[in-house]
Formats: structure tokens, sequence, C-alpha cells
């Protein structure tokens, strides 16, 4: 029988297909309730036009507005990829429990790669606790193949532009 982590986490890399198949950064978050997900969400940043617009911040305000309070004490987030600075300063201030993430990001991941940003000696007034490394495999791969594909659609166009 396949375990909670698994199961959640495959639902976050199915919000990371959408956000894929959109030409996003394929990143897919789900907040989950009770072991039940509660809400789902994917990287929309180039199709709203706006920086904010993280999967992990759009599952928090998802949440939020569902739940009707910004306290999400009760709720884990699994998400595909280490959270950035931004979303892990969110993640702190809606008081998300624990948070799974899949692949680990070295170049900007603020959970434990680059930063430390859910250690208590930074004197935050909430201490999220987190898991690395769920379905990491998985998680890289579409992000891997996202990357490749967009260098090869850039080098096409700067040839054909001649430059």
């Amino acid at each position: 029988m396949e375990d909670l982590k698994t199961k959640f986490m495959k639902a976050a890399l199915k919000e990371t297909q959408k956000a894929y198949e959109a030409k996003e950064c394929p990143i897919g978050c789900v907040i989950v309730k009770d072991d039940k997900i509660f809400v789902r969400a994917h990287n929309l940043k180039l199709t709203k036009s706006n920086a904010l617009m993280h999967a992990e911040v759009i599952a928090i305000d998802k949440a939020c507005r569902k739940l009707g309070d910004w306290r999400l004490n009760d709720m884990d987030m699994y998400v595909t990829l280490e959270p950035c600075t931004m979303c892990s300063g969110a993640i702190i201030q809606s008081r998300i429990r624990k948070v799974f993430f899949g692949a680990y990001e070295p170049k900007s991941g603020a959970v434990c790669s680059c930063n430390d940003i859910f250690n208590t000696e930074h004197g935050h007034n909430h201490f999220v606790e987190y898991e690395g490394g769920i379905m990491e495999k998985e998680c890289s791969d579409l992000m891997k193949k996202f990357f490749l594909e967009m260098r090869d659609r850039n080098r096409r166009d700067t040839q054909e532009n001649g430059n």
C-alpha cells in the first residue's frame, strides 16, 4: 500500500505537469489537512505576469480563503521543489506545520540548501518541520526536462534570428 507521503507528492507532481504544459516553471504543491488534500496549486508566474505566483504562495492563499483564517496550523505542505526564501517566509507566516519537498534546490533553496529559514535560531515565532527528498528523482526529472527544452528553444530562436 502506498504511504501518505508518496500519495501526496504524486498529487503535487500532477500539479507540476499542469505548470509544465502551460510552459511555466514546473513546480506543484498541495496542502493537506486531516490526511486529505485541502488545496492544490502550481506555478503561474508567467501566466499571471506576477513574481508572487509561486505554487506555495498560491496554495497558501487558497487554503486561507477556504479556511477563512490565516493560520494553517494543522496543515502540511507537499511541494515538488525546496521552497525559495519568499515561499519559506510565507510558510512560516501561515503557520504550516510541516513541509515535505521533493527535489533540493542548490541555487535558491531556502529550507536547507542555500539558507535555513526554518531554523529557530532566526527568532521566528513559528517552527516549521521539514523533510526533503520525497520522490526526489521524479520531482527533479520534469524540472530538468523543462530547462533543457527551454535552452533548446532559446538556442533555436537565436539561430533563426541570425544572432
